[in-house]
């Protein structure tokens, strides 16, 4: 069963209307019977919230780590949110960065806000889908002279790419050698929704992840 901030995370996303169900064409083509907008994370109670889930996720890991990286733009208010909240919750004070798309070239300069990047940098963001904001974020802390040592998102989808037998999440933790922890994966999600008695979208889900989902 999903743990307690788990369960919280969920019906918190399903209050917000993060997460739907019902029938969603992805960027992939695949028809999906849920979908997740972080963006919709969009008030102050909404984010606080958030940074909570990703803390008690953090704590919950064996993730180690010296600072934060949030990729833009939704990465952003996520890695904010949970920072405050590791100070907060947890006693942990943690710098914490992010970039802008385009670098500037007044005022401080450069591309990367906040605390320099510096010896082990967690990635905090949503979703990963095609990978390439991670992969972007892994690009700017080498250069800065830093070392990702991990990726922590909002949902695993766990499921198969387009062209590949891997999910995106896997690729990243393959290509390179770097923890994937999520608040929640699809697994997660379903063990919830039978708690709760919904068998429409638990048997929805399932064919999904019977198509498309990940093989042992």
């Amino acid at each position: 069963m999903p743990l307690p901030y788990q369960s919280e995370f969920i019906d918190l996303c399903m209050r917000l209307g993060v997460l739907k169900f019902g029938e969603f064409k992805l960027k992939s083509g695949r028809d999906s019977p849920y979908f997740f907008n972080a963006g919709l994370f969009s008030t102050g109670a909404a984010i606080a919230a958030v940074g909570r889930a990703y803390s008690d996720a953090i704590v919950a890991s064996d993730l180690t780590f010296d600072m934060m990286f949030g990729p833009a733009y939704k990465g952003i208010p996520l890695v904010a949110a949970a920072a405050a909240s590791l100070a907060e919750r947890h006693s942990l004070d943690v710098p914490f960065a992010f970039n802008r798309k385009e670098s500037k070239d007044h005022g401080e300069g450069g591309s990367v806000v906040g605390s320099p990047l510096a010896g082990r940098v967690l990635i905090v963001d949503d979703v990963i889908t095609a990978g390439t904001a991670i992969r972007e974020s892994i690009a700017i802390i080498r250069t800065g002279g830093a070392h990702p040592a991990g990726v922590l998102l909002a949902l695993d989808r766990q499921e198969r790419g387009a062209i590949s037998p891997l999910s995106a999440v896997q690729e990243v933790r393959e290509q390179f050698g770097i923890p994937v922890v999520a608040v929640i994966s699809l697994d997660d999600l379903v063990q919830h929704m039978r708690a709760q008695g919904r068998t429409a979208e638990v048997a929805a889900m399932q064919r999904y992840r019977d198509h498309y989902g990940l093989t042992d």
